[in-house]
């Protein structure tokens, strides 16, 4: 029995696809950052699965802002995979049909919202997780087609500093990159030399300048002299109920 062809390349062969769809607006990695919302209509297609950087170090707030603008015609469906739900526009997206199913692991300020939408049907509700679980699903059942994460600098060949706010970066371009999904990073700054290189510039595909740099409300510090009693109080108070 003859045995059948198989194309062991037909994921990097679909990604290769849709990065030449875009290939007219890249200066090597980079995107203009007035073009990010014509990008992201060419590379998110309905129904794909997709991580958008959002957690208690930094948010991707200029990507996220940037996806509820692309036309719903082009992109909808979409399942969208993210740590933490804190910014209006990661709600707006699906009420405009860009995206309707969710997998998370905290809602914090927008979790009324959150609760009246999966409530009303606006929004479809995978699963609610730990944060490791959700990590972890993101190399097994949850592959992301799309991740939308930010940097605060990069060079010319994409390579990524991450600061001091490394968080879930790495893990999520890493779900992404390892099975030729593609990876769009925000950054504040593109210098010529970074001072380290967190992520190298093999595991991303596309680099925009943000045209502000991503909002930073981190509940946890790595600078001791940096944290406020409002964060002890809030890293109390998680505490206790984990206790309780």
């Amino acid at each position: 029995m003859e045995k059948p062809n198989r194309n062991w390349a037909s994921k990097r062969e679909k990604k290769a696809q849709r990065l030449e769809k875009i290939s007219n607006l890249l200066n090597g990695k980079y995107v203009e950052t007035e073009k990010i919302v014509e990008v992201m209509e060419k590379l998110i297609a309905p129904g794909d699965k997709v991580v958008l950087e959002g957690d208690n170090q930094k948010q991707a707030s200029f990507l996220s802002e940037s996806l509820e603008k692309v036309d719903a015609e082009k992109v909808n469906d979409l399942h969208l995979i993210m740590s933490s739900i804190s910014r209006p526009e990661h709600l707006n997206i699906f009420e405009k049909g860009i995206a309707s199913k969710i997998d998370f692991s905290y809602a914090g300020a927008q979790s009324l919202r959150v609760a009246q939408m999966i409530e009303d049907g606006t929004m479809k509700l995978g699963d609610i997780h730990t944060y490791l679980e959700l990590y972890g699903r993101l190399f097994i059942d949850l592959i992301p087609n799309v991740v939308l994460v930010a940097a605060d600098k990069a060079d010319k060949d994409g390579n990524l500093y991450t600061g001091f706010n490394t968080e879930e970066t790495p893990t999520i371009i890493e779900a992404a990159a390892f099975k030729d999904g593609i990876v769009i990073v925000q950054v504040n700054e593109v210098v010529d030399s970074l001072p380290r290189v967190d992520i190298p510039g093999d595991w991303v595909d596309v680099v925009v300048k943000a045209d502000e740099p991503y909002q930073l409300e981190a509940l946890f510090t790595r600078d001791p002299q940096n944290i406020t009693e409002l964060q002890i109080l809030m890293a109390m108070m998680a505490i206790k109920g984990i206790y309780a």
